[in-house]
């Protein structure tokens, strides 16, 4: 699964990168968590593209109760067309959401080492994800939620887990906004060249935050 990752690098240049000018400056997060605002890219009603910020856990529109989206941070690309909380969206409401990086936890021992893994390159990128419109009945309240697509782990990944999320460079991004329906089958042997190093084990608690998060305390993985 994908539970944490960071995005800080200036959200409006990498928006532009996946086709959306004048986006929003977000300040640099290191530390993003389920529930939290994510910054994504999306098809806009009138068909260019936009930037927005999406909660993290994706709310079916035919939920009671929005405490679902807490358990739907992931879809598995395996099912995600067939399963009723994720196929009107994988049909209809794909998203790109913005990162630099992504967290996995590795077992050593007796204990799990946090890995921060981006791209061998050092670039930002995109995670494949679905969005949401859900309306409270009662209140008429809104909300825009979002699930990261996830796959099976490539050659590099398996060391580390057995699962990652589906990552997209900007070349990629026509396909999945344009509902190519062959992506997901294929989503981890396309994955651009990695790498990984250990960080702090404070990443665990969603509370800390701040650019040393990030800092290797090991060798980097390539």
């Amino acid at each position: 699964m994908c539970g944490r990752f960071a995005f800080y690098s200036p959200s409006e240049a990498t928006a532009a990168l996946f086709g959306v000018t004048g986006a929003s400056e977000l300040k640099p997060r290191y530390n993003i968590a389920p529930t939290q605002d994510i910054a994504a890219v999306r098809n806009g009603e009138d068909g260019d593209r936009e930037f927005a910020l999406l909660r993290w856990g994706l709310i079916p529109f035919w939920a009671k109760d929005p405490s679902i989206g807490n358990r739907m941070i992931n879809a598995r690309a395996e099912t995600v067309a067939e399963k009723p909380s994720y196929r009107a969206a994988y049909r209809r409401r794909r998203c790109i959401v913005l990162a630099d990086g992504f967290y996995e936890w590795r077992r050593e021992g007796s204990t799990k080492t946090p890995y921060l893994i981006g791209l061998a390159s050092g670039e930002p990128f995109g995670l494949a994800g679905l969005w949401e419109n859900w309306t409270d009945k009662e209140t008429g309240e809104h909300v825009q939620s979002a699930t990261l697509i996830t796959t099976a782990a490539n050659e590099f990944m398996e060391p580390l887990h057995h699962r990652m999320p589906m990552v997209l460079e900007p070349d990629r991004a026509d396909d999945w906004l344009g509902g190519d329906e062959t992506m997901i089958e294929t989503a981890s042997e396309d994955t651009p060249p990695m790498r990984a190093w250990p960080v702090d084990r404070r990443v665990n608690n969603a509370r800390n935050e701040g650019a040393d998060l990030i800092d290797a305390t090991g060798p980097v993985l390539a």
